[in-house]
């Protein structure tokens, strides 16, 4: 069985994604950048303790679960950080410093 997720993408200085993931084990969770790609892959699963036959419902999502994202050139996929929060995972995608704006100094001569 397989649950989507959810992003949520934020950009300001840096590219930020964050994703709800509540009950999973940060453990299971598996974050990867390669050729430009970061792939966030975990499972969430079934608390066995529980027997299936006693739930009068049950609406929650388990298995596995896949996003990858293509990385725009300007991140600098060699700094990007994870953090596992109370059931949110969120990425800091920073930008390089080739693509971060700066200011041009004009230089003013005296006629």
């Amino acid at each position: 069985m397989k649950f989507r997720i959810n992003p949520k993408l934020f950009e300001g200085v840096d590219l930020v994604v964050k994703m709800e993931l509540p009950g999973v084990d940060p453990k299971m969770v598996d974050v990867r950048v390669e050729n430009n790609v970061v792939t966030i892959r975990g499972e969430r699963r079934f608390d066995q303790k529980v027997d299936q036959e006693n739930y009068q419902r049950l609406e929650r999502s388990y298995g596995t679960f896949a996003r990858s994202f293509t990385l725009p050139a300007t991140i600098d996929s060699d700094n990007i950080r994870a953090e596992y929060r109370d059931g949110i995972l969120s990425l800091t995608l920073p930008k390089s410093e080739k693509a971060k704006p700066k200011r041009i100094q004009i230089a003013a001569t005296a006629a």
